[in-house]
């Protein structure tokens, strides 16, 4: 195909279909003209895409298109059905793709914690800077405890700091600092303090407590940090694609993931304030968070890798995201 040739012969449908897309009123017969002409600019998409796929005149019409089925079919109202694909398609197939990231967060983590845990513990010095013994005794006796007060109120504001963690993981991902320096701070916490409780004898405490909403509380903001370190990797390496579209693409995916894990932490934001503080024996507690995560990896696991199989990577389908061109890899 010639582009120019082709281009010179069809910009006038392409002028005209454009200019009726913006206009605020239609008569009848403009109306019917939109609707033709919409059909013809979708067929030299289609053909520019097969034979002479020119990035730029696919995004120029893609947004053409895109203009004229707003024009005619108006905003698009959410239903039922974009729910149940979110739910079923969109999410698990987001969450199974960077499934591997996930696991190397959590070993990271797991790592650091251990570290900053077993330092505090054993380490007089380090075991200081965690407070006077007044004050360390007051909180491994009292505090730690008594913070799992049951309850909608402590399981709301759980759900939403731990929702505001997890949208920075996000959120600051293209920068690559912004996740590593929440998972670090969080694990070098989170080590800290079962240090200091093991160092006062109370590390089965510690334990009980972290654990009924800490393995899917500590699971999804994992997932976050793997979500924005993905991104940030996307930005170093984009392979074959161009560096933008790669970016467009897996950012509106890994943004899927945020919106996924609003749900996932307001599971474990209730396992936390009505199962944790709980007078139930600690092996229910536990059994109960356990149950909580091997859900969310058979979700993952059998629903994302169904989806990845039938070509859906987390993002949204073509119609909405814009048509692109193949590239070779």
């Amino acid at each position: 195909m010639d582009l120019d040739a082709f281009t010179a012969v069809h910009s006038p449908g392409w002028a005209r279909l454009d200019e009726l897309s913006r206009r605020r009123r239609l008569s009848g017969a403009e109306a019917d003209e939109l609707v033709r002409l919409y059909q013809s600019v979708a067929t030299d998409l289609s053909r520019v895409r097969s034979s002479a796929p020119d990035p730029e005149l696919v995004s120029r019409l893609s947004q053409l298109l895109a203009r004229a089925r707003a024009r005619i079919a108006g905003s698009h109202e959410p239903s039922w059905r974009d729910f149940a694909r979110f739910a079923v398609v969109s999410l698990p197939a987001a969450l199974y793709r960077i499934r591997w990231w996930t696991v190397a967060v959590t070993a990271g983590f797991l790592a650091l914690a251990i570290t900053a845990g077993a330092w505090v513990a054993t380490q007089p010095g380090a075991l200081a800077v965690m407070g006077t013994e007044s004050q360390q005794r007051e909180y491994v006796e009292n505090a730690f405890a008594s913070y799992y007060d049951p309850g909608i109120g402590f399981a709301t504001m759980v759900w939403t700091n731990n929702a505001w963690i997890a949208a920075l993981c996000v959120g600051l991902g293209i920068t690559g600092i912004g996740p590593a320096y929440v998972l670090v701070s969080n694990a070098v916490n989170v080590g800290a303090t079962g240090g200091m409780m093991a160092a006062h004898g109370e590390l089965a405490l510690f334990l009980q407590l972290i654990s009924p909403h800490g393995l899917m509380e500590l699971t999804a903001i994992f997932v976050a940090g793997a979500a924005g370190l993905r991104l940030f990797w996307t930005w170093v390496d984009p392979g074959p694609r161009p560096r933008s579209r790669a970016l467009a693409e897996e950012g509106r995916a890994l943004f899927t993931v945020a919106i996924g894990l609003v749900g996932v932490l307001l599971v474990s934001g209730l396992v936390e304030g009505f199962v944790t503080g709980s007078s139930l024996p600690w092996a229910v507690k536990i059994t109960i968070g356990a149950a909580v995560l091997a859900a969310f990896w058979a979700y993952t696991l059998v629903l994302g890798r169904r989806a990845v199989a039938d070509g859906e990577t987390g993002d949204l389908e073509d119609d909405r995201a814009g048509y692109s061109v193949a590239v070779a890899g």
